[in-house]
């Protein structure tokens, strides 16, 4: 079960809508809906806000150590409350999902991201969960710094958005650690398909 959900970004407001920030997002939400208004606290490096849900303590943290340095913040909430890596939940943004949908992941590498490279060293291990919110490539490798750290268009904001809100409804499942349950919910969430174009009216002119 989980007992603490992390949101990755970068403090400041020259960060707060940007793409990197999206973890951000989903805490941020999240902490609305449970009720909970983060606060900060220099002992654990970011924004804490601890709560009871069904007799269970929960907590929410946001790193304010910018993204590179999130695992000093992880780590030190973790070991003071004896929390196990396998019940923290990470959101991040992952550039390997299209705005819109949002995958569930345990273990595993950290695939580049420099927030959960740090979380990994400093927890000593990969063995936690993460909810990865697809926030799109933008096609060329070199582009990649400058996209994270860009605002979405207004289409993909909106898009995300979405996909946090429908993550956000697996929440008692991870809660009650039905890991399986929760991966279902949030992986079944198929973003509303588009509408199709709408066709120029047919040329009834006669004229070639």
């Amino acid at each position: 079960m989980i007992k603490l959900f992390v949101g990755l970004g970068n403090p400041g407001p020259e960060y707060e809508a940007t793409r990197h920030n999206a973890g951000f997002w989903w805490t941020d939400a999240l902490a609305r809906e449970l009720k909970v208004s983060p606060v900060l606290d220099k002992n654990y490096h970011g924004r804490v806000a601890r709560t009871t849900v069904g007799g269970q303590t929960v907590w929410l943290l946001e790193p304010l150590t910018f993204m590179n340095v999130s695992g000093k913040s992880v780590a030190a909430l973790a070991r003071f409350f004896k929390l196990n890596a396998d019940e923290i939940l990470v959101a991040h943004d992952e550039l390997d999902i299209v705005p819109g949908q949002a995958k569930l992941k345990f273990g595993g590498s950290h695939a580049g991201h420099n927030g959960l490279r740090d979380i990994h060293a400093q927890l000593g291990t990969g063995d936690y969960w993460r909810l990865r919110i697809g926030v799109g490539h933008p096609g060329v490798k070199a582009e990649v710094i400058n996209w994270v750290l860009k605002k979405p268009s207004q289409e993909h904001r909106v898009a995300i958005e979405d996909s946090i809100a429908r993550s956000l409804k697996a929440v008692p499942a991870l809660l009650a650690g039905e890991m399986e349950k929760a991966t279902m919910l949030i992986h079944t969430s198929a973003p509303p398909r588009p509408k199709p174009p709408r066709q120029p009216p047919a040329d009834t002119s006669g004229n070639d």
